[in-house]
């Protein structure tokens, strides 16, 4: 079982929680049996236990003496001793020996009362008993006060059993929650680990709603099961062992009984088992179904109200709900099934027990108090088959859980630094210092948005698709990226411009020829020197819950407000985010959904902006931006960011215009390159492009030209 798996990294506290249920068992076990005490010993015999009294008178005394051969009355002899006059008292040597004692005078007692007809009497052992109590009386005794004497310290003993039974109980849950907890804790660590280190093509295999389901639902579930593991199933059996070993020590006739009880139980949870456990792998699929179209409707809930889709949303959800309702209320019912049938096999045992071991009773073989002390060794022996069965509920569940949490642990990421990585050597940055004041507001503007020299950014014959079984989403695709220049990258919708940018910063590799940073193939780098070397600024604008401060100094906690302020004014940023009441310590929301689209992009820009980078990777980031910021902030990118290497993807020709270099592509391959008015001349995808979106003036074409 997998599940049992993740108990092996706590072996001490597994063993720490056999221990104290092993006390716990001790305890649970010894209470039938003291009650069996009460009953027999304390109520019907007054509190004797031994025949052997503490005491004789000297006619018993004689009558038993004459009863006994040779050597039994050498061993009573040895057992009593005058202790005045007409009665003899026990010695220590007796009482060390009071089980011989209590058999050798059993029958010889009772017929001293004419209680007994001899040794084949089956109700001998009550006689003698009996006649102990007359024996007593004779002496004196107040025998209503050795009655009480007895209950009273089996009571008093009972309460300390439950009260520790209590103790190690609490202590067992209280070790079992905190090992929960951690296995929770370490799952959740391990699994978010892993999944930070996959690519898109994992990320996409599991959906992420199926990776938030067995971070949350799944490892939950497995948190539960671990500490009934430990508080539970470590119980059960212990307990039924213990509840066999005395049930055989009560009565061995009567054992039959608990071996059909057992087979029973074991019947009823193999055959639920058989149809329920294929449901629960169904149930956690549509788990992950129920969370995608809820996720998907709420990310979405904007263009839902846009196009009055809500009823058909309702629907999508409710039949993927309605699906999962219905496989789960198929399990619920077949477990339901499991009480029901336990209660009847108890009851049933019970039925048995009480009808074979009345029959015992009236022979003689069995008292009345151990009659009730076998039934409830039996009732703990189901019981404990029982809490299997209820544990049993949700071990397939989280079994197919604790399967799909190790799928992902087991996957290896497809992109992985090299064993002997190659490092690029560049010149370290001039860092600004800002001590930040009480308020959090610089001092100063700082300097320029400065870095190392610009990086060389090569695309090498470059072929790409996502996966086997797709088409090429790249066909040989080359160019190369100056130090210090702008590279601008335009074409049509799905023409592979945002991939290139993918492939740039390693989030995919490429499956023919090669991306090249100064001259190294990326995939000779550390993933971490590669995206260290860009600053990306990605399609869809994404901030982080927090302040615009932490969005901006997403990189670096710690970074100087200097570069920060200076990031923002370079995004055109500065005025929206100074207008605020908290300036740079406003709030941000999830996502980023309390500010605007264009307000986003500029946050997003900034956040690139105050990186280290060597190059800044654009891609389609100025889309919501209009003309006006969008020129000002690439003429600001111009004068503040010297000598780094930009790549840009936009759809506005105007954006792109003043590049050094221009990459047209057209399905996935390289149509045309070279600067505007290159491309104008000689690349009819780039001149259809401009003309679609600027006249001719704006293009500076003159009418011949034209």
């Amino acid at each position: 079982m997998k599940v049992l798996g993740y108990l092996g990294a706590h072996k001490a506290a597994v063993v720490v929680c056999v221990l104290l249920l092993v006390g716990a068992v001790f305890c649970d076990l010894a209470l039938p049996n003291l009650t069996s005490n009460i009953v027999d010993v304390g109520i019907q015999q007054s509190g004797v236990e031994h025949v052997a009294t503490d005491e004789l008178t000297a006619g018993t005394y004689q009558t038993i003496r004459d009863y006994l051969s040779e050597d039994d009355r050498a061993l009573f002899e040895d057992a009593y001793v005058p202790a005045g006059q007409d009665r003899y008292a026990l010695t220590e040597n007796g009482r060390a020996h009071i089980g011989q004692l209590d058999a050798i005078m059993t029958a010889p007692l009772a017929e001293a009362y004419g209680l007994s007809s001899g040794a084949d009497d089956p109700l001998v052992a009550q006689s003698a008993i009996a006649a102990a109590l007359r024996e007593y009386a004779a002496l004196g005794y107040d025998l209503f006060a050795m009655q009480m004497r007895y209950l009273i310290a089996t009571g008093a003993a009972m309460l300390g059993l439950a009260a520790c039974s209590m103790v190690l109980n609490v202590a067992v849950g209280l070790v079992a929650s905190r090992t929960g907890a951690g296995i929770g804790r370490d799952l959740r660590r391990r699994l978010f680990s892993k999944v930070v280190r996959f690519s898109d093509a994992e990320i996409g295999r599991f959906s992420a709603a199926s990776l938030i389901t067995r971070g949350t639902n799944d490892i939950q579930l497995i948190q539960m099961v671990s500490i009934m593991l430990l508080r539970m199933v470590l119980y059960a059996p212990l307990i039924a062992i213990g509840g066999i070993i005395m049930v055989l020590a009560t009565n061995a006739a009567l054992g039959w009984i608990i071996v059909v009880a057992i087979v029973a139980v074991a019947l009823v949870i193999g055959v639920l088992f058989r149809f329920t456990l294929p449901k629960f792998k169904i149930m956690q699929k549509l788990i992950d179904k129920v969370n995608l179209i809820a996720r998907e409707m709420l990310s979405g809930i904007a263009v839902v109200r846009a196009f009055d889709r809500q009823a058909f949303e309702q629907q999508r959800f409710d039949s993927a709900s309605t699906e999962l309702m219905r496989t789960q209320l198929f399990t619920n019912r077949a477990m339901s099934f499991m009480m029901p049938a336990m209660m009847l096999i108890m009851n049933l045992t019970s039925v048995a027990i009480v009808w074979f071991g009345g029959l015992l009773v009236g022979e003689g073989t069995l008292q009345t108090g151990d009659l009730i002390a076998f039934i409830t060794y039996s009732m703990v022996i189901i019981m404990g088959f029982l809490m299997i069965g209820m544990v049993s509920i949700m071990l397939p569940r989280a079994d197919v859980a604790a399967g799909r949490i190790n799928e992902v642990l087991a996957c290896e990421p497809s992109i992985e630094d090299p064993e002997d990585p190659e490092k690029l050597q560049t010149a370290p940055r001039a860092e600004a210092t800002r001590p930040r004041g009480a308020d959090g507001v610089a001092g100063g503007a700082g300097p320029s948005v400065r870095g190392p020299a610009g990086a060389r950014i090569e695309f090498r014959a470059v072929s790409f698709r996502y996966d086997e079984t797709s088409e090429y989403a790249l066909r040989d695709v080359s160019f190369t990226a100056e130090p210090g220049t702008t590279l601008a990258i335009v074409g049509p919708t799905g023409s592979g411009k945002s991939t290139i940018m993918k492939l740039a910063e390693r989030f995919y590799d490429v499956t023919e020829g090669a991306v090249l940073v100064d001259g190294v193939d990326v995939r000779d780098m550390r993933q971490a020197d590669v995206r260290a070397t860009f600053g990306y600024v990605p399609q869809k604008a994404f901030l982080f819950s927090g302040t615009i401060d932490s969005n901006v100094a997403y990189v670096d906690e710690g970074m100087p407000e200097a570069r920060v302020q200076r990031a923002l004014q370079v995004a055109q940023a500065s005025a929206f985010v100074d207008a605020r009441a908290e300036g740079v310590e406003a709030p941000i929301s999830q996502g980023g959904t309390n500010v605007s689209g264009g307000q986003r992009q500029r946050l997003a820009i900034a956040r690139a902006l105050a990186t280290d980078a060597r190059a800044f990777l654009f891609d389609d980031s100025f889309s919501a931006l209009d003309y006006k910021t969008d020129a000002q902030v690439r003429a600001a990118l111009r004068e503040q960011v010297e000598g780094v290497t930009c790549i840009i993807v936009a759809q506005r020709i105007a954006t792109v215009m003043t590049a050094e270099r221009i990459v047209v592509l057209d399905e996935g391959r390289v149509v045309g390159q070279g600067t505007h008015e290159q491309l104008m001349r000689t690349c009819s995808e780039y001149r259809e492009i401009a003309l679609s979106q600027l006249s001719e003036t704006e293009l500076g074409l003159s009418g011949d030209a034209a």
